[in-house]
């Protein structure tokens, strides 16, 4: 079984994260959810956004690498959105990393490091009409990433929006979100 660290998106700690936490304990994982907003959680993405502005975005990343200290070395890092910024940078940066899983988000290599790490598989979801993912530079940071791993998947679901595996949010899409549950479970089965 993985120990999993999972760093919420902008919303914060909604229910619908807060579920897909519970589907990978329920698999027999360990899953570490460190509440970056203490707290607070938002009905709207835009409330979201406007909280971690108010934070920083930098500060929040850094908040996020700090949630790794006192957990093992051999984690496997999966972040939503946002959550993303500070798992990718462990993923890379962090030694003895197990794996890597980006939801609705990727950030181009070169950010925290020059290449992916060796060793390292990674797994990433992004919505065909999310507009951050596709439009934003994400699907190409992400198709990248895995272009540099020698263990990598990139994922996108036709019709679907940004957080869309998250079934709290406006976007939630029942049978993406599942197929994404299950390839994230088969995933930390294999690592």
């Amino acid at each position: 079984m993985a120990d999993v660290l999972l760093l919420h998106h902008a919303q914060g700690q909604t229910p619908g994260f807060l579920a897909f936490a519970d589907a990978l304990r329920a698999a027999g994982h360990t899953v570490h959810t460190p509440d970056l907003y203490g707290g607070e959680s938002f009905a709207t993405l835009d409330e979201g956004m406007a909280r971690a502005r108010s934070i920083g975005f930098g500060a929040l990343q850094e908040q996020g690498v700090a949630a790794a200290d006192g957990l093992p070395d051999d984690l496997v890092y999966a972040g939503f959105s946002l959550g993303v910024m500070a798992v990718q940078r462990l993923a890379q940066t962090r030694p003895g990393a197990r794996g890597a899983i980006l939801l609705d988000s990727a950030i181009p290599l070169g950010e925290f490091a020059p290449d992916w790490p060796a060793g390292v598989p990674v797994q990433i979801h992004g919505g065909e009409a999310d507009e951050f993912f596709m439009d934003e530079g994400d699907v190409d940071a992400a198709r990248a990433v895995v272009a540099a791993a020698e263990d990598g998947e990139l994922f996108t679901y036709a019709g679907c929006g940004h957080l869309f595996a998250d079934a709290s949010s406006t976007a939630y899409d029942p049978e993406a979100a599942a197929l994404v549950q299950q390839r994230v479970l088969d995933f930390l089965d294999r690592v």
